[in-house]
């Protein structure tokens, strides 16, 4: 039912507690050891009204030296459930890009199916933007020679504003903007995802946790996927 006196296109999903764009198909959540153990199989077959989350990016990595502690058991889990996962990174620019990527996949195996390898960037850490875009540059050549992927960039729409955009166009994003009813960016940027909320309730998760669209269809969801 849609509240009265609410943006058709925008409205209230009460099970998730968060009001969800309506012209997206494809939803998902991204999750980290913020939101503790999950159960996977509770939050596959959550449904309203169509709505169901088809994919989960998984926190892995941090800087040089940090691994999500529960990165490895979602890692597991979630595919289990019949989950599309994908894995990121945060990227802290003040440290070498090539070292973070080489720590990145010593802890990350992508198989077929997966979604592409993803870079957190969201601030700056005292680097300079030019710095900072120089470790990025190396973090991500790193990641798609030895992958054979071409990573997606994460980064709230502010600081892609700032500081990415004109740099890196060839990439497909993941851009964070809260409680719109659609995403604020130039129509030609080349963005996938959509983290639209972060105050998400989900049955099998223990927190509030980020809410995600894809902007395309279910088929073209799937050509994005590692061949």
């Amino acid at each position: 039912m849609i509240d009265i006196g609410e943006n058709p296109n925008y409205r209230t999903y009460k099970s998730f507690n968060i009001r969800i764009p309506q012209k997206y198909v494809v939803h998902g959540i991204d999750v980290s050891y913020a939101q503790g153990k999950i159960d996977w199989q509770l939050v596959k077959t959550m449904e309203e009204d169509s709505v169901h989350i088809s994919f989960a990016f998984i926190k892995a990595t941090e800087g040089l030296l940090t691994v999500d502690p529960y990165f490895q058991r979602n890692w597991r889990e979630a595919p289990k459930a019949g989950i599309t996962c994908g894995a990121y990174h945060y990227f802290r620019p003040e440290k070498n890009g090539k070292w973070q990527a080489r720590f990145f996949l010593q802890n990350v195996k992508w198989e077929k199916g997966d979604m592409p390898p993803v870079v957190d960037i969201e601030k700056l850490y005292g680097t300079s933007p030019e710095k900072m875009r120089v470790q990025l540059t190396d973090f991500l050549n790193y990641v798609q020679a030895k992958t054979h992927t071409q990573p997606i960039i994460y980064s709230g729409l502010s600081f892609y504003q700032d500081y990415l955009a004109g740099y890196f166009e060839n990439y497909k994003l993941w851009i964070a903007q809260y409680n719109q009813p659609e995403l604020n960016i130039n129509a030609a940027t080349n963005w996938a995802f959509w983290q639209h909320s972060e105050q998400a309730r989900v049955n099998g998760i223990n927190h509030v946790v980020d809410f995600d669209a894809f902007k395309g269809d279910s088929l073209a969801f799937r050509k994005i996927l590692i061949p």
